[in-house]
């Protein structure tokens, strides 16, 4: 008599998850979603001037690898700013005399914030977010309640 087959039987199919978008391919959503400008100093993208994605929240603090967490920077604004909070590096961007947008970063943390609302978890990055949402409303003028606009 023969010896018994010890094969496992299959394993069951993994879903397919669906694939993240490529570097190249993130930047251009970023930039046909945010526009031709550096958040930061305002410059226009070209030749001289390369645009990047930049972590809102900085991956250091938690900040999820999604679209919603990026938006354009020039590459010189993007290693300037580093790990630090939004809202400083804005701050720091106004000190030196450039036009960051502060509307645009208002916009952008709004989304992430309603991101993680829907996708859930991102622990660590809340309490960062939380902050710089905070912060900017603190800055940014007073603008309709959208709880009293009429639809």
């Amino acid at each position: 008599m023969g010896q018994m087959s010890r094969r496992r039987p299959p394993a069951p199919p993994v879903p397919a998850r669906s694939r993240q978008p490529g570097r190249a391919e993130r930047l251009t959503e970023v930039l046909e979603r945010d526009g031709g400008t550096c958040i930061w100093c305002g410059r226009a993208f070209g030749g001289l001037v390369p645009p990047t994605t930049e972590h809102v929240v900085p991956r250091v603090k938690g900040g999820p690898s999604w679209l919603a967490n990026e938006v354009a920077a020039c590459r010189r604004c993007n290693a300037e700013r580093g790990h630090r909070a939004p809202v400083d590096w804005l701050e720091e961007c106004e000190r030196r005399g450039w036009r960051p947008d502060a509307a645009r970063l208002a916009r952008a943390l709004d989304a992430l914030q309603a991101a993680i609302d829907r996708e859930g978890g991102q622990r660590r990055a809340r309490p960062h977010l939380d902050a710089a949402r905070r912060r900017l409303r603190r800055r940014l003028p007073p603008g309709p309640d959208p709880r009293t606009v009429a639809s």
